[in-house]
């Protein structure tokens, strides 16, 4: 299938457009900022001698200052969850802009570190001109004290204000680097530990603008950059050039020699530009403040805020060990609320005292009942010790434990809920949901919702499709199913939902046990979906309709998933994309 501009529009068009406008203030700062410190007068003494190296280290740290400000904001989850929530952002395509705020997290973080190689390297340069353009006219300009300097201490005065930017660099590459994939996946804590070093390295940031190696003139009226001082001449004995004798006769002494002009840069319309003093230099006010400081602050608040909320823990009301090492836990806590497709940060102090993860929702509080549970798969060191701790007995194979066993549950912290793509799900007329393995998480809260009650929603049919490898894997929700399966037959509704289930590696036909899953076992399918046969399918059986696509599994299926979202079909029906990716 042809790629369909309308379809491209519709799924990548917000994203560019935003991609676009932020990379143009990245320009405009950039250029801006290089511009002022080549062309203005101000910095007439500090270019000459620091040349395109002032440039570059002023201009790259603008860049700086605008990322450093946008970085925090993708990650105030509690704003974000308010903006969709509320309706205060009327455009679906502008809240599935707000999905891309992790996308966008990355994006800053990695102009970050390009642009602050690009900044010490500038700085290195602007260290050695100090020393090799070492000048006594401009003591107060000069960061060196001699020429030709090259001491440890002065390299370290003159790169950055003390070591504040040798700590940063180093904190910041610790952050880059263990924020790679691959050790995400092999060792989560040294992602988590790490990252949370972006507090000292705002701080750090906020001391390193302080220095003031950097000064500007201030008297350009008195002093016009570049000018002639016939009072320092005199005091110095030297010569003045012929046009000034005419002008100034007191100030002369001996003429120019006949071949020696005058300099064209003391000239302007045929008159001298004459000095009544020498230059003033004056550090300037960091300007990084005021980039980074409200954000910082907003995001402080939010985490104040989170932690006020989260503060008491939650009642466990049962555990259930499922096959495949997939853990539900179900619990209430008082005034919590949150919508299918959200998801929370459990905090568990005894399996960790800093380390929290998050999971999505699979049952949602309601009107009727206040339980809400996630499933967590036990992948993990932190899910191992909480399966562990939760468990009386690790090695039996389902556990509910009573009420009156709760007080053997270790205390835990709930932080949330936090918006997600899914729920927009229940926003479409129709939509298609695609789980590979323990990624139906978020379309299982919004199944446990649709039990509840689905004449309140949008959203008329909904096609779920799952993958899975193993057969047990689908028992983690078969009772939901089958119980919504049912439901939906006796309203006389059993178009509303379209189940798919594929079993990827098999050895032969295989169903899954239990005489009330014979509505499961005949939607069972072995191998893996068609993906293009089934988007055609779809596209038929809806002409001319819009059908939001939602997924949460492997980057693979996403990728096809997407690529078949942004194509053509003859049916003028419009696949509209969302995500979630775990891998």
């Amino acid at each position: 299938m042809a790629p369909s501009w309308r379809s491209w529009l519709a799924n990548e068009g917000s994203k560019h457009l935003f991609l676009f406008f932020w990379l143009s203030l990245n320009v405009w700062f950039f250029w801006k900022t290089f511009l002022l410190y080549y062309q203005g007068p101000q910095y007439y003494y500090l270019h000459q001698m620091l040349g395109l190296g002032l440039c570059v280290s002023r201009a790259s740290a603008s860049v700086l200052n605008l990322n450093c400000c946008l970085v925090l904001l993708p990650m105030c989850r509690v704003l974000l969850a308010f903006l969709r929530g509320s309706q205060k952002v009327a455009s679906k395509k502008t809240r599935r802009l707000l999905d891309k705020s992790k996308t966008f997290h990355v994006t800053c973080g990695v102009t970050i570190c390009v642009f602050s190689v690009l900044h010490v390297a500038a700085h290195l340069v602007n260290a050695l001109n100090f020393s090799e353009n070492f000048n006594e006219d401009f003591l107060a300009l000069n960061a060196a004290n001699y020429r030709g300097e090259k001491s440890v201490s002065y390299l370290m005065s003159v790169l950055v204000p003390g070591l504040t930017g040798v700590i940063m660099v180093l904190v910041l590459f610790l952050m880059c680097t263990a924020s790679t994939y691959a050790i995400r996946v092999s060792n989560y804590d040294i992602f988590w530990y790490t990252h949370n070093l972006f507090f000292v390295f705002y701080m750090l940031l906020m001391l390193h603008v302080s220095g003031g190696v950097l000064k500007y003139q201030t008297n350009l009226e008195e002093h016009p950059p570049g000018c002639f001082n016939p009072n320092k001449t005199l005091g110095e004995n030297m010569t003045v050039p012929k046009a000034f004798e005419e002008t100034f006769p007191d100030y002369t002494t001996e003429p120019f020699p006949g071949d020696l002009s005058v300099p064209e840069s003391f000239v302007q319309n045929n008159f001298m530009r004459i000095c009544s003093e020498e230059p003033k230099f004056q550090s300037h006010f960091p300007e990084t403040w005021f980039w980074i400081s409200g954000p910082l602050c907003l995001y402080c608040v939010e985490r104040l805020y989170r932690y006020i909320r989260s503060n008491k823990p939650v009642t466990i009301t049962s555990v259930i060990s499922h096959p495949s090492n997939v853990l539900e836990v179900r619990m209430v806590k008082d005034d919590f609320k949150a919508r299918p497709g959200q998801y929370v940060i459990l905090h568990c102090p005894r399996v960790s005292a800093l380390e929290s993860h998050p999971f999505t929702l699979t049952m949602c509080p309601t009107d009727t009942k206040a339980t809400f549970g996630v499933h967590l798969k036990v992948v993990g060191d932190w899910t191992e010790r909480f399966r562990d701790l939760l468990l009386l007995h690790s090695n039996q194979d389902t556990e509910i434990l009573p009420i009156f066993q709760q007080r053997r549950y270790p205390k835990l912290y709930v932080d949330g809920p936090f918006g997600s793509p899914f729920e927009e799900s229940l926003n479409y007329e129709i939509s298609l949901c695609v789980a590979g393995g323990i990624g139906v998480t978020p379309f299982a809260s919004i199944l446990n919702t649709l039990l509840d009650g689905w004449k309140c929603y949008k959203l008329r049919r909904l096609y779920f499709i799952w993958v899975c490898r193993d057969i047990e894997s689908f028992r983690w929700f078969a009772d939901l199913l089958c119980m919504l399966h049912n439901k939906l037959w006796q309203e006389n509704r059993p178009d509303y939902i379209n189940i798919q289930l594929y079993l990827s590696q098999t050895d032969g036909i295989q169903k899954i046990i239990g005489e009330k899953y014979q509505a499961l076992n005949s939607r069972l399918l072995i191998g893996r979906p068609r993906w293009k046969l089934l988007f055609d399918e779809i596209a038929k059986c809806n002409r001319r309709k819009t059908i939001g696509v939602f997924c949460c599994g492997p980057n693979k299926i996403s990728k096809i998933l997407h690529k078949l979202s942004n194509s053509s079909n003859p049916y003028g029906t419009r696949f509209e994309y969302n995500k979630e990716s775990f891998s």
